[in-house]
């Protein structure tokens, strides 16, 4: 077996971070996770850099800004000239793997039946992002599947149907996976799970049967305790996805150490982006069906993410500002390859080792669909703007922008007081407003004009 170790890339869709019992949850949801926690690296403020599920695996897959790949919104595919995470891999040797939802396939207006249609039939190889091999695949697994029973298709275009519980299929197909792969070469293994997200033509989270009772007695996070949303309907079913997916995890990990491969795998998990439960955005939904997603708020934004395995060890948590737009940059460092400035972000290994010098505490988001939308975090201050009278899924960019919000996250930690008008921050947001600039022109974006509120 080779000493290079193994990739595996676990992530989650629409995982708020206090989820998990690691970063404050209080129920038994996550005792896989909590455990790789302690036995590795976990990231306290870890922040999406784009809040939409395709936007965000553009970013996955490419290591670039959606408005650097176009995938700025959902239903535009990867393009194919970009060399993707999968092509690294290719010629460092490894055998590269995929299983869940994609995404990144079908084409065409946001609304509607796409132009490239690729949301319920098998994606061909050329639209696969540079994944030759084992492929268990959905573009949009919420389409081709409920919480119980539906179909993917495998690297022959073959429809493979399931039966039973969603995570607990897709699981199936990595754990074949890893029972089927020789020892001749290192393995790079993305499990793109949909759960928690909702399940869209029924407007609901669908958790494992018995979730409501089960989780009944949980307890909302702050900010969705205080504003009007719908999580005290759906909280249990939520919680129970995400037991689901910790569960299903803790059977990865099982067969790995089976493998005699658990010591030389380098294990990631990560979610997309959050979820608000229907609280911002209420008088934006888009054509009138639910948003969960589309704000700069940290229900939006903050995802968890640990990394565990040979490098990251020790039971470390890490407090920095950082961004997943960084991941595809440190999965290529995990394997000794530097692609300097031909990805966005950071190495977080540099960041696990204390290497921090000289290193911006911020972090950057950019916002579709519902807006056109930018934001940027430190350690005090959430400060929003967007473009008015731009359609958020017509238009990437702009010219010109609004201030929309700023928190004082000291004072305000769930994000309820709007200070965008109060005359005492008028110094906070000018500074803020070019702290965003300067991350809008490091993601190649023209300077804009950002109007202040006074």
């Amino acid at each position: 077996m080779t000493n290079k170790p193994n990739i595996l890339f676990y992530f989650s869709d629409q995982q708020r971070w206090d989820t998990i019992g690691s970063y404050g949850q209080e129920l038994n949801i996550t005792p896989n996770l909590d455990k790789l926690a302690r036995e590795g690296v976990l990231f306290e403020e870890a922040y999406t850099a784009q809040p939409v599920c395709g936007p965000c695996r553009a970013v996955f897959q490419s290591g670039l800004y959606p408005t650097q790949t176009g995938c700025f919104r959902n239903s535009i595919a990867l393009p194919s000239n970009i060399k993707t995470v999968a092509n690294y891999f290719e010629e460092e040797g490894y055998d590269n793997a995929y299983v869940g939802k994609w995404h990144l396939a079908s084409d065409g207006e946001l609304e509607g039946k796409p132009t490239i249609d690729y949301q319920t039939s098998a994606i061909p190889l050329e639209r696969r992002g540079g994944y030759k091999g084992y492929w268990r695949v959905s573009d949009i697994l919420e389409f081709t599947s409920h919480g119980y029973d539906g179909y993917v298709f495998d690297e022959n275009n073959n429809k493979c149907e399931f039966k039973g519980y969603r995570v607990d299929c897709i699981t199936d197909y990595a754990l074949d996976y890893l029972d089927e792969i020789s020892d001749d070469k290192p393995f790079f293994l993305t499990i793109s799970h949909i759960e928690p997200h909702h399940q869209n033509d029924r407007k609901c989270y669908e958790g494992p049967n018995g979730s409501k009772t089960e989780f009944k007695d949980f307890k909302l996070p702050g900010d969705l305790e205080a504003l009007e949303g719908n999580a005290k309907e759906m909280y249990p079913d939520y919680l129970g996805c995400c037991k689901s997916v910790d569960d299903n995890l803790g059977k990865v990990i099982d067969k790995l150490k089976q493998k005699g491969l658990y010591d030389n795998t380098i294990i990631i998990y990560a979610s997309d982006h959050g979820s608000h439960f229907l609280t911002r955005n209420r008088d934006e939904h888009l054509n009138g069906y639910d948003d969960y997603k589309r704000s700069c708020h940290s229900a939006c934004l903050h995802v968890p993410l640990i990394i565990s395995g040979p490098g990251f060890k020790g039971g470390k948590r890490i407090k920095d500002l950082v961004s997943t737009a960084s991941l595809p940059k440190t999965f290529l460092s995990m394997i000794g390859v530097d692609v300097e400035n031909n990805m966005i972000g950071e190495d977080l290994k540099k960041i696990v080792d204390g290497d921090t010098k000289g290193r911006v505490n911020e972090v950057f988001a950019q916002i579709s669909e519902s807006r056109v939308g930018r934001c940027v975090r430190n350690e005090k201050y959430l400060y929003s703007v967007y473009a008015p009278n731009k359609n958020g899924g017509e238009y990437m960019d702009s010219d010109i922008y609004e201030e929309d919000f700023l928190y004082d996250l000291e004072k305000d930690p769930y994000e309820l007081d709007n200070l965008v008008y109060d005359e005492r921050y008028k110094n906070i947001k000018k500074d803020m407003a070019e702290r965003l600039i300067y991350h809008m022109k490091l993601a190649g974006e023209q300077i804009p004009v950002i109007k202040s509120i006074e």
